[in-house]
């Protein structure tokens, strides 16, 4: 579906400067189709993403539907807005999601 599509493109953008650049491990709670628990690993390794909880602790959590976290990456939604509309919610260093726009 779109949401594992979604992670799919992040993963293949995701690069060494980038991980070494964010520094952050962020977990998403979708609502909706093809929700479910996800995550961006932006903190060890090379990085990584997936379907379930991040191998680590999670710096940041986000919760929105589905729908807002594609349009999100597919720039029909910039960050700041998804993270102020009353459908979603951030919990943690809610200075991390703005070096997502970097993806």
């Amino acid at each position: 579906g779109p949401v594992a599509e979604t992670f799919r493109v992040i993963q293949g953008a995701v690069t060494e400067e980038t991980v070494r650049s964010t520094q952050g491990v962020f977990q998403f709670e979708l609502s909706g189709d093809g929700g479910g628990t996800w995550y961006i690993d932006l903190k060890n390794k090379g990085g990584s993403t997936g379907f379930g909880k991040p191998p680590g602790p999670a710096d940041v959590v986000m919760s929105m539907s589905s729908a807002d976290f594609v349009k999100m990456f597919t720039d029909k939604l910039k960050p700041f807005i998804a993270f102020m509309s009353a459908n979603s919610s951030v919990k943690g260093d809610t200075v991390l999601p703005w070096n997502l726009s970097q993806i």
